[in-house]
C-alpha cells in the first residue's frame, strides 16, 4: 500500500509507520511536530527508500490536497490529535482546532482527492478514534461498535465530533470512511505525560506516584504494537463505512496497573530502593469528569477480519518498563526540551 498517516511522529502514529515499512508498505509521513510528537520514534525508518516526512499542520486543507496530490496514497491512516484528557481539561481550544477543524479539513482534502479523480480506486480514508467516545461504563458490560455515544471530557467530545464528521463525509459525500476506535494503549515511545511512563520515571526518581482517587478507575489495556497490526490489517481489508473496535481484553483498574508496573520495577531494580516502589503510591484529588470504567468487545475484528490481541499484559508491560530503563536518552531529551515529566499526573 501507499499510505499517507498524519500524526506518525506520535506515540501510536510511529507504532504504525514503523510497522509499515517493516511490512512493504509506502509512507508519507505527516505531522506537525508538535509537543507531544519526537522524529526520534521513526528515526529506524527515516532513511528508508519507502519512507517519506512532511512537516505540515492537517488543518492547513490545501497542504494536504497538495500532498494527496503529489504522493497519491491508497489510504490515508488519520491518527493526529490531541488526546490528553488533562490537557483538554485545562485548554480545550487545541482540541477542538486539531481534531474537529483538522479532521474537517483532512476529508475535504480527500473528497477533492477523489472527485478529481486522482484517488486510485479502492482508496479508503481511515479515521481512527478511541473508546472515550462511548464515556462511562456500569461494572459490567462493553462496548460494541453500536453503542452510543456519550463522551464526557472536552478530549472524547472533540473525537467524537471528529467521528461524527467521518460519518457524514461518508453518507454525504461518498468518501470511503473506516472508523476505528481503541482502548487504552501502553508500549514503547508514549509521551511521557501518560500514566504508565509517568509511574516509571517518577519511580525511578523516588517521587511520589500520583494516583487519582482511589485508583479504582478501570481501562482495558491494548499494546500499541497489536494495535498496529490491526489498524495496517483494516487499512487492508477493512469494510467501507464500517466500524472496528479494538481492545486489548485486558482491563485493570487504574491502582492494579500502577501496582504491577511498581512491582516489575521492583524485580529490575533490585538495588535501587530499600523497600518496594509502591510504596510512592499517593492518592490525589479526582480530576472533573472521571470516566470510571471503559471496556471494548472487539469480536467484530475477531470475527470479520481474524484479528486478535496476541500480547498479554503481563508480557507487555515488562516490554514497555524495560524499555524506558534502557531509553532513558528519549525521554531525558523531551526534558531538555523544556517539558517537565513529572509536572503533570498524567492519568488518562
Amino acid at each position: 500500500m501507499r499510505l499517507m498517516v498524519t500524526g506518525g511522529a506520535g506515540f501510536i502514529g510511529s507504532a504504525v509507520v514503523r510497522q509499515a515499512i517493516a511490512d512493504g508498505h509506502h509512507v508519507l509521513n505527516v505531522d506537525k511536530l508538535t509537543y507531544a510528537a519526537n522524529p526520534e520514534n521513526v528515526a529506524s525508518v527515516a532513511g528508508h527508500e519507502r519512507y517519506r516526512f512532511a512537516q505540515n499542520d492537517i488543518c492547513d486543507q490545501p497542504a494536504m490536497a497538495a500532498l494527496l496530490d503529489a504522493f497519491r496514497p491508497d489510504t490515508v491512516m488519520h491518527l493526529a490529535a490531541e488526546t490528553h484528557v488533562d490537557r483538554s481539561i485545562d485548554g480545550p481550544r487545541a482540541f477542538i482546532d486539531t481534531n474537529i477543524i483538522g479532521t474537517y479539513c483532512l476529508l475535504e482534502a480527500a473528497r477533492g482527492y477523489i472527485e478529481d479523480s486522482a484517488a486510485p480506486v479502492g482508496f479508503r480514508f481511515h479515521h481512527i478514534s478511541t473508546d472515550e467516545v462511548y464515556g462511562s461504563l456500569g461494572p459490567t458490560g462493553a462496548f460494541t461498535e453500536t453503542s452510543p455515544y456519550h463522551p464526557n471530557s472536552p478530549y472524547s467530545a472533540a473525537k467524537a465530533s471528529s467521528d461524527m464528521l467521518a460519518r457524514a463525509w461518508a453518507e454525504t459525500f461518498g468518501v470511503p470512511v473506516v472508523i476505528t476506535n481503541c482502548s487504552n494503549n501502553y508500549g514503547s515511545h508514549q509521551f511521557p505525560e501518560k500514566l504508565i511512563p509517568v509511574v516509571i520515571i517518577n519511580a525511578l526518581e523516588g517521587k511520589d506516584i500520583p494516583v487519582y482517587g482511589k485508583g479504582d478507575n478501570v481501562r482495558d489495556w491494548l499494546h500499541v504494537s497489536d494495535h498496529a497490526d490491526a489498524l495496517l490489517l483494516v487499512a487492508q481489508q477493512g469494510a467501507h463505512g464500517e466500524t472496528y473496535n479494538i481492545g486489548g481484553r485486558a482491563e485493570r483498574t487504574n491502582l492494579e496497573l500502577v501496582k504491577m508496573v511498581c512491582a516489575i520495577l521492583d524485580e529490575e531494580l533490585t538495588e535501587a530502593r530499600a523497600g518496594p516502589h509502591e510504596t510512592l503510591i499517593k492518592y490525589v484529588e479526582d480530576r472533573p469528569g472521571h470516566d470510571h470504567r471503559y471496556a471494548i468487545n472487539c469480536d467484530k475484528i475477531e470475527r470479520d477480519l481474524g484479528w486478535a490481541p496476541s500480547i498479554t499484559i503481563e508480557d507487555g508491560m515488562r516490554q514497555t518498563v524495560r524499555w524506558y530503563l534502557d531509553n532513558k536518552d528519549w525521554w531525558t531529551k523531551i526534558r531538555a526540551r523544556g517539558f517537565d515529566v513529572t509536572a503533570r499526573q498524567g492519568l488518562k
